[in-house]
């Protein structure tokens, strides 16, 4: 392991003097100075602007009810005006106005599979539930309870221990409301796809609940697909004073849907892979039966207690528990001229995971002379047992250009081929001292405890990590930020793909530098811009079909973003980013190349127009880019670059009294193929065009 898993490096060093010298400087003024009155910051989500495509504050992470533009990070929130403009009903849906947000690996009908700045999201840590529980991800999330969705790129493990440095996705779940709420929402699209969802808020005194509950059937547009989804959710908020605050979440999914086949790309000829022609969006070389089916339940409770404006304690605790059984299937060893092939597919049943989170933070805001300082001290205490079962594999003949019906195979109980148990022990200690409102220097030190257990492998670490950020903000509307953070992620298990399935990586240490300026010209629209350096441990399936941790890998990009109202009547999402990732040492085969699925450039573009001719009539179209992507770590092939538009339309009118809101949108309206997502010499390509449509009341 390497050195810097375990000492804090001499980068650190000028910005824990920094922060004494400020302390100290402000100490010897403290006894001159007067003492104003110091609170410590609490945002309701609820309580963030409304009707808007942009937010003031983010929830996530140390820096939970901070304004964004006084976050020294980057941070995406996507608020629930946009999630509803573009009818998301996944992650993925959620997060693709987002810059450096991509599709990874794998198709996205089962759950969403990402990437942010070209690092794939862990599916077991980088996922959040309200801030703090690690919901595993192999399941797709519901949206339709959610209040908003927030990004936070780049390395976190300060707060959130060991998770790769692409960021934390974290869902914010929609809390009660006071008084009585209850909306109707039906939906559906042009392959078939129907569903209903209510939402229905109820408060008495000092007590609320809200229930998200909703069913649908699945149609893609893909032959031989089907699948239903369905889930339900409650959260509970008591707050009998000022002082205490009780929250409760509680979330069942379960979801079921054929997972289409994909294209294990043939081996390189002289270096170079022969990608086979895009087919028809339509098209499946598998079968019906080919089901990825599971359930999740999330639960969690979190409880505040305030002992002073100026001083807080908080407690949570979680529980995040997903059993699945997924049927996978690739097409290989195809000739391109006579369309013959064969269709692997392999059985992996009865996989499960459980992850328990407990954590404790106590903050505080105090005041010594000019300087606030904003305390927040805790300790997590993190689970996760995983229990993973070999696959049953098996072959058909299949021909490219007149598929055949693939014969239903029983799928056996589990025979299991590792289990794990990783403990992720961490206590922690951030500062952020603000000086005269225009100055703020931000710095967090981080101990772990980690283990990673199974019948054959063990690896343990007791690493430090240290992170710091200075902020400058001349004026309220704008600031100027730099910051230095280091971050812990797992190695995990390795992908059944691998020769070496089920081996247990080790853990690595990640180091993050970026600089960035946020300036809001206007009240509602932020625009930012930050360039980044990201260094990991690199992993990768080398030429023998071996899963590797070999070397390390730079991730290096400019991020620019805007987001908000631009008129009353038009809202914009814009993001953008140039990105050079790339491998910088290991096996002589990789070092130089391109990292797989990451596209050198990728942006959207998302508008909304409330049509001032026709009241409740509001039009939106999109365009979202992604450049060519390696297909594998030596770069044997590149799969193209692709532009899909989208456009949408809704009316909000009145019906028997009921406000009533009619909505359609259309996804990739001019039908263009494209590789969604490649890696590891596979390829998923695109959905077929799609438009969704829905109605909507309360009552």
């Amino acid at each position: 392991m390497k050195r810097q898993m375990t000492t804090v490096g001499r980068a650190g060093c000028p910005a824990l003097m920094l922060s004494l010298l400020m302390s100290g400087s402000a100490l010897a003024q403290a006894a001159d100075a007067p003492r104003d009155r110091v609170e410590l910051d609490e945002v309701v989500v609820t309580a963030d602007r409304k009707n808007t495509f942009s937010a003031d504050y983010v929830q996530a992470g140390a820096f939970r009810d901070a304004r964004v533009i006084e976050t020294p990070l980057t941070v995406a929130v996507i608020p629930k005006d946009l999630l509803t403009a573009q009818q998301a009903l996944s992650v993925l849906d959620a997060v693709r106005n987002t810059a450096g947000v991509s599709q990874s690996q794998i198709n996205s009908v089962i759950y969403s599979n990402l990437s942010i700045r070209g690092i794939p999201v862990d599916n077991t840590t980088n996922y959040r539930l309200n801030g703090v529980l690690p919901i595993i991800n192999f399941i797709d999330m519901p949206m339709e309870n959610k209040d908003r969705v927030e990004v936070l790129k780049g390395a976190a493990g300060l707060y959130y221990g060991f998770a790769t440095p692409s960021g934390v996705v974290n869902l914010v779940t929609s809390r009660p409301v006071s008084g009585d709420l209850t909306n109707l929402n039906l939906f559906g699209n042009i392959h078939g796809g129907a569903g209903a969802h209510i939402d229905a808020s109820r408060s008495w005194g000092d007590m609320g609940l809200r229930i998200n509950a909703a069913i649908a059937n699945l149609e893609t547009g893909v032959k031989r697909t089907e699948g239903e989804r369905k889930f339900v959710s409650g959260a509970f908020d008591w707050k009998p004073n000022e002082k205490f605050l009780l929250q409760l979440d509680a979330e069942y999914i379960n979801k079921e849907v054929t997972e289409p086949t994909e294209f294990a790309l043939p081996a390189p000829v002289n270096g170079v892979i022969v990608l086979p022609p895009l087919q028809s969006a339509s098209k499946n070389l598998g079968a019906a039966w080919l089901l990825a089916e599971g359930y999740e339940y999330n639960l969690m409770a979190r409880a505040r207690y305030n002992f002073s404006p100026a001083w807080s304690a908080s407690f949570s605790a979680g529980e995040s528990y997903l059993d699945r059984t997924r049927r996978y299937s690739s097409f290989f060893g195809y000739d391109l001229t006579t369309g013959d092939g064969t269709v692997g597919i392999g059985l992996f049943p009865d996989n499960t995971y459980r992850a328990v989170i407990y954590r404790g933070d106590l903050a505080g805001a105090f005041r010594t002379g000019p300087i606030k300082h904003e305390l927040l001290i805790g300790a997590a205490d993190y689970t996760r047992k995983s229990v993973i079962t070999a696959a049953v594999r098996s072959r058909f003949a299949q021909n490219l250009h007149n598929p055949v019906v693939i014969p239903e195979q029983p799928t056996p109980r589990g025979t299991v081929l590792t289990t794990s148990k990783v403990k992720d022990v961490g206590v922690y200690i951030f500062e952020r001292a603000t000086y005269n409102e225009w100055l703020q220097l931000t710095v967090g030190y981080r101990k772990t405890d980690y283990s990673d257990k199974s019948p054959t492998t063990s690896y343990e670490a007791s690493p430090g990590s240290l992170s710091y950020g200075l902020l400058i903000k001349p004026r309220s509307w704008i600031s100027v930020y730099g910051n230095y953070v280091e971050g812990l992620e797992s190695g995990g298990i390795v992908p059944q793909i691998a020769v070496n399935a089920g081996q247990i990586m080790p853990a690595a240490v990640s180091e993050q530098t970026e600089f960035g300026i946020k300036w809001e010209p206007k009240r509602g629209l932020l625009l930012t811009a930050a360039y980044f350096d990201i260094s990991r441990a690199s992993s990768y399936l080398n030429s023998a079909n071996v899963f590797v941790q070999d070397g390390q890998a730079s991730y290096k990009g400019l991020e620019l973003s805007a987001a908000g109202e631009l008129t009353r009547e038009l809202s914009i999402s814009v993001s953008a980013v140039s990105l050079e990732a790339k491998q910088t040492s290991g096996a002589a085969t990789v070092v130089g190349k391109r990292i797989e699925n990451t596209a050198e450039f990728s942006g959207s573009i998302f508008a909304e127009y409330r049509a001032p001719f026709l009241d409740g009539l509001r039009l939106s179209a999109g365009l979202f880019y992604v450049g060519d992507r390696a297909v594998n770590a030596t770069n044997n092939a590149f799969v193209g670059d692709y532009t899909t538009l989208d456009l949408g339309a809704s009316y909000q009118t009145e019906l028997f009294d009921k406000p009533v809101t009619f909505r359609v949108y259309g996804e990739n309206v001019t039908g263009v193929k494209y590789w969604a997502a490649t890696g590891s010499s596979l390829a998923a390509q695109g959905l077929p065009r799609s438009v969704k449509f829905s109605i909507s009341t309360s009552f």
